[in-house]
Formats: structure tokens, C-alpha cells, sequence
């Protein structure tokens, strides 16, 4: 009767070019501190005064949606989520482009639009980031698959 209990793989099987939870973790933390900074000092110089159109927090969510799908296509185009992979994609994904975009201040920032009687741009900035977020993920996406193809062209890979 055979052994059913599922095993790690022995040390020197695993791959050498994993990263470590805590390397990952490390990864995440400093991207998510450099694009938490490029926000604040966008967000800084580009301010907008009670009641207007949050230009700043508007541009860097849409621009982070479209980096995001340009970045996860790729990966997914890449191989397995292991090694190399996942560190891109936990750092640069999840740090650098998480801290970058803003969902508090985004919800922070209509809720302050809808207040005193001005409903209709909170809701309206609410509405037009969303869709307009899931239409630069999708933008970003397809982005990717292009490039990923013309550069298969220039190679003579095909598609």
C-alpha cells in the first residue's frame, strides 16, 4: 500500500531561484513605499481645492490600471508565477503600482464632492474612475498582447 501524505520537496530539489516570504514581503514594502511617495508628490503639486475635480488622484488610478495590465499580461505571457516572476509581480504589481493608486483617497475625495448638495459630481467622479479604471486594465492588456506580438514579429517567432 503506497504512502498518500504529499512531501515537500527535498532542499537541494527546490529551486534555487526562489525568493523568500520575507524577501517577497521585502519587495512589496519597498515598492509600495516608492509609489506611495510618487502619489504624495503628485498629489502634492497637483492639489485640488475643495469641490473641483480630483485631477491628480484621477490620473495616477487610471494611469496605475493601465501599468498594471500592461505588467500582468506580460507576466502571464512569462511562465509559472514562481522565482523572478512573482517577485516582479508582488514588488512592482502589488507595491510599487498598489501604493501608487489610491482607493481610500479616491473614495475620500467623491464622498467630499457629494457633500453640500453636490451629489452630482461625487457620483459622477465615482462612476467615470471606475469604469474608466477598468477600461485602462483592459487598455493595458492589450497593450501588452500587441507588443508582445510585434516584438515575436522582429524576432521571426510569429505570434
Amino acid at each position: 500500500m503506497g504512502h498518500l501524505t504529499a512531501r515537500p520537496a527535498p532542499a537541494r530539489a527546490r529551486s534555487s531561484r526562489s525568493v523568500p516570504l520575507l524577501g517577497l514581503t521585502g519587495l512589496v514594502a519597498l515598492g509600495g513605499a516608492v509609489g506611495a511617495l510618487a502619489r504624495w508628490l503628485l498629489e502634492s503639486a497637483f492639489a485640488a481645492e475643495p469641490g473641483e475635480w480630483p485631477w491628480a488622484t484621477f490620473w495616477i488610478n487610471l494611469c496605475g490600471a493601465l501599468l498594471l495590465g500592461v505588467l500582468l499580461e506580460w507576466l502571464l505571457h512569462a511562465g509559472p508565477d514562481h522565482g523572478w516572476r512573482r517577485a516582479v509581480r508582488l514588488g512592482v504589481g502589488t507595491g510599487l503600482i498598489g501604493g501608487f493608486t489610491t482607493y481610500s483617497t479616491f473614495v475620500l475625495e467623491a464622498v467630499s464632492l457629494a457633500q453640500d448638495g453636490r451629489a452630482i459630481p461625487g457620483v459622477a467622479y465615482a462612476l467615470v474612475s471606475v469604469v474608466l479604471g477598468v477600461v485602462a486594465a483592459g487598455a493595458g492588456t492589450g497593450l501588452a498582447v500587441t507588443s508582445r506580438r510585434w516584438i515575436g514579429r522582429r524576432r521571426g517567432e510569429g505570434s
